[in-house]
């Protein structure tokens, strides 16, 4: 079966664990320092602090920017379940804002229709590896003192003009879930230049503990095991490789699959560094998207769809509030959306493979263009 998404896991970095192992110290500490620090210098931030997870990095951000009751924050309604959950889990209402559908992040415009005066924070999501188009948004965050949390647990290594996702915003909400860019098994962690944000969260992930035993405010246990970080250290100094393979393998299926009219290929702006954690095609026609899914995986191909239902469809948030114009695009696209295998496990032939049977389901189903 060729995996549509598989970590990336090498002898150093299983040796990297092992030692870790070893030493019997295996909660948070040096090792998860180092961590913090690495990836501090790689997103060019004054702090990280990891966490237990990406949910957890969400929910820690969204509290240290002082968000609760009565607040909004403003959610694409095209995302994983947590974007949103966590705004409830905070106390506040997400504002559910419709997408862009050449890059499935959220459409700025609608983000502007949508504020009110209880607007807190915005939450663009660079969905699928590619940034969101953020000058609107810090534009919008300046002109009504509004705070914006990234989402980069898909988006690792990703730029916006130059610079790197999670280095942009307030503050950054970075997963390290085994289908992202880099991984920890579970993991994730929250960056800022903000010392007030970062002391927080420091401060939150671990009972609220100033010193041992001393405890000067409510937490939980949302800490980063030493064993995890190990692993973080030795995928993050293979992230620009794994980075340029996801690209050059992209590349590849742009190519080959180049001409088959009923897909959709993702794009790339001309302001943006897409890093591929998904190759995500746009398939036309009505259940035609499920049809090549099914083709794929009796001929051993994975594949997944990321996302089959928009946020506001979710029975958990029906309390949501909708946009003014929230959400065709997006109920369209979880229509229409494929996730393609792509790794930086993969072969080029594997992808050659794909494309093939791609080109032959269209071919049989006389779709071809």
């Amino acid at each position: 079966m060729i995996r549509v998404s598989s970590p990336y896991i090498t002898e150093d970095d299983i040796e990297t664990v092992a030692s870790v192992l070893r030493s019997g110290m295996l909660a948070f500490g040096k090792v998860g320092e180092e961590f913090e620090k690495a990836l501090a210098g790689y997103l060019g931030v004054k702090h990280v602090v990891a966490v237990s997870n990406g949910t957890a990095a969400l929910y820690l951000s969204l509290r240290a920017l002082g968000v609760g009751p009565g607040d909004e924050v403003v959610v694409p309604d095209f995302t994983f379940f947590a974007t949103a959950s966590t705004a409830i889990l905070s106390g506040a209402t997400p504002v559910l804002v419709d997408i862009d559908l050449e890059t499935y992040t959220i459409d700025v415009e609608e983000v502007e229709r949508s504020l009110t005066d209880r607007t807190k924070v915005i939450v663009p999501v660079h969905l699928y590896g590619h940034p969101a188009d953020m000058d609107v948004l810090l534009s919008l965050s300046k002109e009504r003192n509004l705070l914006i949390l990234e989402d980069c647990a898909q988006a690792l290594g990703s730029e916006y003009r130059g610079v790197k996702v999670g280095s942009i915003g307030h503050a950054g909400a970075l997963s390290f879930y085994p289908t992202k860019n880099i991984t920890t098994c579970e993991g994730g962690a929250v960056s800022s230049n903000s010392d007030s944000v970062a002391d927080y969260v420091r401060l939150a992930r671990n009972h609220g503990q100033r010193g041992r035993y001393y405890h000067v405010m409510l937490g939980w246990n949302m800490r980063m095991t030493d064993v995890q970080a190990a692993l973080g250290i030795s995928q993050l100094r293979r992230l620009n490789e794994m980075i340029e393979k996801r690209r050059r393998l992209a590349k590849l299926y742009l190519e080959e699959l180049r001409g088959v009219t009923y897909l959709r290929l993702p794009s790339e702006k001309p302001w943006a560094k897409h890093t591929f954690n998904l190759f995500t095609v746009w398939v036309e026609g009505e259940g035609v998207r499920d049809k090549l899914a099914s083709y794929l995986r009796e001929n051993g191909v994975e594949t997944a769809v990321h996302y089959p239902i928009p946020l506001h469809r979710q029975p958990a948030l029906v309390n949501a509030k909708k946009s003014p114009g929230c959400c065709p695009k997006s109920e369209e696209a979880s229509r229409h959306v494929l996730s393609l295998p792509l790794h930086p496990g993969l072969r080029d032939e594997d992808i050659c493979t794909v494309s093939k049977l791609i080109k032959t389901f269209f071919a049989e189903q006389h779709l071809l263009g």
